[in-house]
């Protein structure tokens, strides 16, 4: 093997041990453990969605997702669905810049058999869903999101 071959291995193994320990920094900082997509109109349902996606533990490489759903009716709230329950789980609530968590049993299917009073007074942002360390979620992203006027008509 000639010096050369053998100072590009060296360089190889140094690059690929130190992309190595700032992975795993980077993971445990946060870095992409949890991601929103941009926001998207549904036309039949006439809501905007954007999909949270994120990683329960840090180890473990796939990623879960729900969806937050900000209806032109309701303006004032980010609704968190989780698709794999089939249920509303709580609300972000754009004005007060909080989280309000449903228990359990208020969780429904469907948002119009979720009463007002059951849902509490906005919060800090729970754990990432299904985590064991405490690392609270993301704020949805909220710079893409259109800006709904009420009782505007436009041509």
């Amino acid at each position: 093997m000639s010096r050369f071959t053998k100072r590009i291995c060296q360089f190889c193994l140094i690059a690929a041990s130190i992309f190595a320990f700032n992975s795993a920094t980077t993971a445990e900082a946060g870095g992409y453990r949890q991601t929103y997509s941009s926001w998207n109109y549904h036309p039949t349902r006439t809501y905007y969605y954007t999909t949270y996606r994120y990683q329960p533990v840090v180890t473990v490489p796939t990623y879960h997702h729900h969806y937050c759903i900000h209806y032109p009716s309701r303006p004032r709230y980010v609704y968190y669905y989780n698709p794999v329950r089939r249920v509303y789980w709580g609300r972000y609530d754009l004005q007060e810049s909080g989280y309000s968590m449903l228990k359990p049993e208020d969780q429904k299917g469907d948002l119009e058999a979720i009463p007002e009073a059951a849902f509490p007074k906005p919060s800090a942002m729970p754990p990432i869903p299904e985590s064991t360390d405490g690392v609270a979620m993301a704020k949805p992203e909220l710079k893409d999101l259109p800006s709904i006027k009420a009782d505007v008509d436009t041509p």
